[in-house]
C-alpha cells in the first residue's frame, strides 16, 4: 500500500475558496501527523539506545561482581618435617616421596609448604650442594628444593634450576599440571615469566619470557633473571610486541580465584613455623594432627571466615618428637600450640600413617568443614 503524500502538488490545488480552505487544513493535518511520527521514531531510537547502554552497564557490573566473588581471599599452608626423607632408602625413593608431597599439595590448593627441621639445623635456604640425608637436616633442603622445582613452570626451569644432585631424578616425577603450568597454545590473562637480559628502549619496560613464541614487554624495568607474574594486555596479543603488567603472585588467586601454585619456606624448628610467618597478621587458624588428637568427625568450625590457615603434620614419631627437639618452646604438650588438635584418621588399621598419606587424608576430611560456609557465602 502506497504511503499518503505529505503535500499535494500545486496542480491539485482547488480554485473554489471553500475547497481551498479544506485542502489547506488537510495539508496541515498531514504535516502535523508526519512530525508526530518522526518524533515517535526518535523517541524509540533513544529508548533503544538507553536500553542497550543500561544492559551493557549491568553486564559490566555483573562481571565485576562475579570477578570479586570468584577471588579467593584466604590461604592454606601446611607444615611438615624434612626428616620424612630419612625413611627412603635411595635417592630415587626420596625424590618420589617429595613428588607425592607436591602432588598432594596442589590437589588441595595449598598456597604455602613449610619444611621445618627436627634436628636443630639452621638451614633456611636451598642453595648449596647436597651432602646426603643424615643428622644435620639436609633432608629439609632436598625436600624444599624438589618442591620448588616441581612448582616452577616447565618452560622456566632451565632459568632457575641448574643441574644439581638433589634434582637428579626429579625429571621422572609426575607433573603437577597446575593452572600456571601453561602450554604455548593456552590463552590466559596471567602467566609466569622470567626477565630477559634483553635491553629495551630508554623509558620502556623489560622483556619477559612467558613461554610463548614471542616475549612480552612489561611496564617496569627489572633485573634480568627475576621471576615475575605478568598480566597480559588482551588488546596486544595479536600484535608483534605484546604488552603486560607486573602484578603480585597472589593476584590470580585474589582476583580470578585461580590456584597459582605454592611457595616453599624452610623453618629451623617447629616454633619457627609460627614465628616466621610471611603474613603480617600470622595464621589465624592453626590445626595440628596426631593420633592423640580429637576425632575429626567431632570437629566443626563455627567461624570459617579465616584469612590464613595452617595445618601441621608430624614426622615418623609425630609432633611430640618435633616439640622435644625445639628447646625454645616452653610447653610439653603439642596440643597447646594449636587452636585445634585433631586425629584425622580414627580407628586406623595400620600402626603408622605416613606423612604423605596423612596430608591426603587430612585435607580430604577438612575440606568440607573449612570451606562449606565460604561456598554458601562467597563474598566472605
Amino acid at each position: 500500500m502506497m504511503e499518503e503524500k505529505l503535500y499535494r502538488s500545486f496542480d491539485e490545488r482547488p480554485t473554489n475558496p471553500k475547497e481551498l480552505i479544506k485542502w489547506k487544513e488537510e495539508n496541515k493535518a498531514r504535516k502535523r501527523k508526519w512530525r508526530e511520527e518522526k518524533l515517535l521514531k526518535q523517541l524509540k531510537r533513544q529508548k533503544a539506545a538507553e536500553t542497550v547502554a543500561m544492559e551493557t552497564e549491568n553486564r559490566k557490573l555483573k562481571e565485576e561482581k562475579q570477578q570479586k566473588t570468584q577471588g579467593r581471599p584466604y590461604t592454606i599452608s601446611i607444615a611438615l618435617p624434612g626428616s620424612i626423607l630419612d625413611n627412603a632408602q635411595s635417592p630415587e625413593l626420596r625424590t618420589y616421596l617429595a613428588g607425592q608431597i607436591a602432588r598432594a599439595a596442589v590437589v588441595f590448593n595449598i598456597d604455602e609448604i613449610v619444611v621445618f627441621d627436627e634436628s636443630g639445623s639452621t638451614e633456611k635456604t636451598t642453595e648449596g650442594e647436597f651432602k646426603g640425608v643424615g643428622k644435620h637436616g639436609q633432608g629439609n633442603v632436598q625436600l624444599a628444593r624438589i618442591l620448588q622445582y616441581l612448582e616452577c613452570p616447565q618452560y622456566l626451569r632451565k632459568s632457575f634450576f641448574p643441574q644439581h644432585k638433589d634434582l637428579q631424578y626429579a625429571g621422572v616425577l609426575n607433573p603437577l599440571d597446575c593452572p600456571h603450568h601453561m602450554r604455548a597454545q593456552d590463552e590466559a590473562v596471567y602467566r609466569e615469566g622470567v626477565v630477559l637480559n634483553k635491553p629495551p628502549r630508554e623509558g620502556r619496560g623489560s622483556f619477559v619470557n612467558i613461554g610463548l613464541t614471542k616475549d612480552v614487554q612489561i611496564d617496569k624495568h627489572l633485573k634480568a633473571g627475576v621471576r615475575v607474574t605478568v598480566k597480559i594486555d588482551p588488546a596486544t596479543t595479536d600484535r608483534k610486541n605484546m604488552r603486560g603488567t607486573v602484578v603480585s603472585p597472589s593476584e590470580p588467586r585474589t582476583q580470578a580465584g585461580l590456584y597459582w601454585g605454592y611457595t616453599v619456606r624452610l623453618a629451623g624448628s617447629l616454633g619457627a613455623v609460627f614465628t616466621e610467618s610471611p603474613y603480617p597478621e600470622t595464621y589465624d587458624l592453626t590445626i595440628g594432627t596426631s593420633e592423640r588428637g580429637t576425632d575429626l568427625d567431632e570437629f566443626s568450625l563455627e567461624d570459617a571466615d579465616f584469612k590464613h590457615g595452617l595445618v601441621v603434620f608430624g614426622g615418623v614419631k609425630g609432633l611430640e618428637a618435633s616439640l622435644e627437639s625445639d628447646e625454645q618452646l616452653g610447653v610439653e604438650d603439642p596440643s597447646l600450640l594449636f587452636q585445634h588438635y585433631l586425629n584425622t584418621c580414627p580407628q586406623q588399621g595400620s600402626r603408622t600413617i605416613r606423612t604423605e598419606e596423612a596430608i591426603l587424608i587430612t585435607m580430604a576430611g577438612l575440606r568440607p568443614k573449612l570451606f562449606s560456609k565460604r561456598r554458601q557465602n562467597p563474598e566472605s
